[in-house]
């Protein structure tokens, strides 16, 4: 029996943050399960994948993010409890679903789990996602560590189910990939099939219902709000006139600051987890009497905004701060000493960072395209014939490492998928040879429309498809075209050439780059 699928007999077991969601879903009596993998977050549905048939549960790896949650938000829809997961750039692809689901609402639980990465460990950006939970209307919870992320999951698909709307369970990369002891509860045996019942005028959202689901949607936030403020994951620590207010991760840094800063007799902490609706309620009287408050949170001042509007309103003469100078920093992540730092300043308590010993350089060993892979034949090949005159825009994945020497055949990325539509662009401003490259699960990802569009319009540039077979710098997950699946089962392959041809590409070659 697979170590996530074992009775709670077996009291406590050591799990990553992403493990701990997985037993917290099935705990959750979660039955459908859609992502398309991405760094931090890959290993929540490699694991459902793994254990998908003796769990007796659907999963899929989709073909993109958006995809995955119009899957799960259709099965949630029928009743099945459902859970998608994606790194943070991931919703920026399904936005377009998320922005509206929040409208039409659910039957069953559902929960999107979102990965933001501070410090942009395996990402094109640092985007900080809590943002897409208030614009989206969607309920969030954040876990500070693996057991909290197991009760957050049963909690949102809980929270999902009562309020008829999908819950954001928002890691960081430091959550996802953090290994701690987990207790595990009581897995359910409902394995019922859904029922999809037809209520157009609630689920098909032209104006004039959308309109009306508006303005129920803004009364369901207003009660979640009360929800957030009886919430057993918004607690408060400690006594003093000084005051802190965190969330995530960042609430482990400030345990340790305060700790070794003595602040334990003069500081209060209010930890939160679920973070929108903000608990307006918990932050005022939380202010009421403090002196001086500071927000300790990663990325943006997403819950410092919230704080100072709280203590606007009520009329508090609080100090807040967050961001800022000598404090704590928008950029990348935070750490115990970077805390300390921050507390140290803003609360006027000597701190001296610890001695860092200097050791030996070691030799730099950045990320390469690994030893035999054919993407080098491809880039020399490529580079024999067009050379430093080519313009390369490239996309997503292991072949984006053709950016360093002596390749050096990467000219412009911003997302996937860009390859092949910026490729267009510029071929029609400039008159330089334009060469796109892309793989072949981030074609089936986001690239097929900028295919049909150069088609379209003309645009004249050659795309290479690196086919690697599977969705290779993610972890090898299987993509729709490919036939063989991580358990050896054969599904049904979508061949390259035949989409690239019906997208009404004339010349089309497959070569072999090691044949060239």
């Amino acid at each position: 029996m697979h170590e996530l699928l074992l009775p709670v007999s077996e009291g406590r077991r050591l799990l990553l943050g992403n493990e701990a969601i997985v037993r917290g879903a099935l705990e959750g009596n979660v039955r459908f399960v859609a992502a398309y993998p991405g760094t931090p977050s890959s290993e929540i549905i490699d694991r459902f994948y793994g254990i998908a048939q003796e769990a007796g549960l659907y999963v899929e790896y989709s073909v993109n993010e958006k995809v995955s949650l119009e899957m799960a938000c259709s099965a949630a829809v029928s009743g099945v409890r459902s859970l998608c997961s994606m790194k943070h750039v991931g919703l920026n692809v399904a936005a377009d679903a998320f922005m509206t689901l929040a409208y039409v609402g659910v039957k069953a639980g559902m929960v999107i789990v979102v990965a933001d990465d501070p410090f942009l460990h395996s990402s094109q950006n640092e985007q900080d996602n809590r943002y897409f939970a208030k614009m989206g209307s969607v309920p969030m919870l954040e876990p500070s560590t693996p057991e909290e992320a197991r009760q957050m999951t049963i909690a949102a698909l809980e929270l999902s189910e009562k309020y008829r709307i999908p819950c954001m369970l928002r890691t960081t990369t430091r959550v996802n990939h953090c290994r701690g002891p987990v207790s595990y509860g009581p897995l359910p045996l409902e394995t019922a099939r859904g029922e999809f019942k037809k209520d157009p005028f609630n689920l098909v959202v032209i104006p004039a219902v959308g309109r009306k689901l508006r303005l129920a949607l803004l009364d369901k936030l207003s009660r979640l709000q009360e929800e957030a403020d009886r919430s057993p994951f918004n607690s408060v620590e400690g006594e003093g006139k000084l005051g802190i207010i965190t969330s995530g991760v960042s609430c482990l840094y400030v345990a340790d600051a305060v700790r070794d800063l003595g602040l334990q007799d003069r500081v209060r902490v209010l930890k939160l987890g679920f973070t929108f609706p903000h608990p307006k309620e918990t932050i005022r009287e939380f202010l009421k009497g403090l002196e001086k408050v500071l927000v300790v949170e990663e990325l943006e001042p997403f819950l410092e905004e919230a704080v100072k509007v709280v203590a606007q309103e009520a009329g508090l003469p609080v100090h807040v701060a967050g961001k800022g100078k000598d404090l704590i920093p928008r950029a990348f992540e935070l750490d115990a000493v970077k805390v300390k730092k921050a507390m140290g300043n803003f609360f006027h308590v000597p701190y001296t960072p610890p001695r860092v010993f200097s050791a030996p350089e070691l030799p730099q060993r950045p990320p390469n395209l690994c030893p035999g892979c054919p993407h080098r034949a491809t880039y020399y090949s490529v580079r024999k014939v067009f050379g430093d005159d080519g313009v390369y825009p490239t996309d997503i994945g292991c072949y984006t490492l053709g950016i360093l020497p002596p390749l050096r055949m990467a000219d412009f990325l911003i997302c996937m998928g860009s390859g092949i539509s910026t490729a267009g662009g510029f071929s029609k401003v400039q008159d330089k040879p334009v060469v796109a490259f892309i793989g072949d699960s981030t074609f089936f990802h986001s690239g097929m429309t900028g295919l049909v569009n150069a088609v379209s319009h003309d645009h004249r540039f050659l795309l290479v498809i690196l086919d690697n077979g599977t969705t290779a710098m993610t972890g090898h997950q299987p993509h729709p075209g490919v036939e063989l699946t991580p358990q050896g089962k054969v599904k049904p392959k979508v061949s390259l050439e035949s989409v690239v041809r019906g997208c009404g590409v004339e010349r089309v070659m497959t070569v072999n780059p090691l044949q060239v």
